[in-house]
């Protein structure tokens, strides 16, 4: 099957290639040798040549967004017009927790 070949352009974030490149490289193929393989066994499996799912949060991440949506839903909710808005009340917060009388 050799001679006429085709280019093909992909575009990816360089740190990943650098990854790709050393993690191939280290079993004697460049990325382009690896990205040939993938698309033959695509072939072969006429789609995915492994399974493609969207992924799953976990137990502690579920919780944390049902948290989210309700705070966002709730109208007794502290709001602020934006994000100095809290750097300041921490700054008053940590300053009055030093201005407190140690019970200790």
């Amino acid at each position: 099957m050799a001679g006429k070949t085709a280019m093909l352009h992909i575009r990816i974030e360089p740190d990943i290639k650098e990854e790709a490149d050393y993690i191939f490289g280290q079993i004697g193929i460049t990325t382009s040798d690896a990205v040939k393989i993938f698309l033959r066994k695509a072939i072969y499996a006429s789609g995915f040549p492994f399974e493609v799912t969207a992924p799953t949060p976990n137990a502690e991440t579920i919780a944390a967004m049902e948290e989210a949506k309700r705070i966002a839903h709730d109208p007794n909710a502290k709001t602020y017009a934006d994000f100095s808005e809290i750097l300041k009340e921490i700054d008053e917060e940590i300053a009055a927790e030093e201005k407190a009388p140690c019970l200790s």
